[in-house]
């Protein structure tokens, strides 16, 4: 399983090579333009797949090596961590191919074994497994939000929602997204990796959303911008609460 996990981290970034080249299609940018939504961030923001694919691999390689090997912890969460790196692999040719609904239920798939591998590192049992805990936790935070970034744009694509009037769902969406974040945050007691990765696609949004010709826009933005706001002050508070329990 070790060796699945090495294999499935360095799948990753050759996908994603082989989908900016255009081997399974238009890439992910010129796909998301055709279907604007409230809830796009500035494409600056997706180079953050760039570190989250490098720490992915680092982590993959370390834990297959040395003592790590027989780490009872790095076993456990093995099978999810390579779960949720095949998931993001699978999901850009799939995307490319315009399988809306299927990346849907891909993406938050990965979500799940991703998230639930960072909050297995979390606390004591992160002890001595930093790489682990930071690569995991940073693919699950971006995740946390790309779920619903992607979800929004099925629902125009599948014409599934009103394309002229945005805001009343796209607020819907905010707000499960902002609960899970915020849920999540708190089951990892204030994760601070997760937190800044979350916070960066959050102020991306705000970026694009206050130059975004769509009604209701400005609004949009100002609620992402409000709910990384909440899980910044949140994060603040877990990790004070943390350290006066610790010391």
């Amino acid at each position: 399983m070790r060796l699945i996990v090495v294999l499935c981290a360095l799948a990753m970034p050759l996908v994603a090579w082989l989908s900016q080249t255009g081997a399974f299609g238009p890439d992910q940018a010129e796909i998301s333009n055709r279907y604007p939504t409230l809830l796009v961030a500035a494409g600056y923001a997706f180079s953050v797949w760039g570190l989250i694919f490098l720490l992915d691999v680092a982590y993959a390689v370390w834990q297959a090596t040395g003592a790590r090997r027989n780490d009872p912890a790095l076993g456990r969460i093995a099978p999810a961590a390579a779960a949720g790196f095949a998931l993001t692999a699978v999901w850009m040719p799939l995307f490319s191919a315009g399988f809306f609904w299927t990346c849907v239920v891909v993406i938050f798939a990965a979500l799940a074994a991703l998230a639930w591998c960072a909050l297995q590192l979390s606390g004591s049992h992160g002890r001595g497994r930093r790489l682990a805990w930071v690569a995991l936790s940073l693919h699950a935070g971006w995740l946390s939000l790309a779920a619903f970034l992607n979800l929004a744009q099925t629902l125009v694509a599948e014409g599934v929602v009103s394309t002229s009037r945005m805001l009343g769902w796209s607020l819907v969406l905010w707000a499960v997204a902002a609960a899970l974040l915020l849920a999540l945050n708190a089951r990892m007691r204030g994760n601070p990796v997760y937190t800044a990765v979350a916070l960066w696609g959050l102020f991306a949004v705000w970026i694009k959303q206050t130059d975004w010709p769509l009604a209701g826009s400005t609004t949009s933005a100002w609620v992402a911008l409000a709910i990384g706001a909440a899980l910044l002050l949140q994060t603040v508070a877990l990790r004070l609460r943390r350290r006066r329990v610790v010391g």
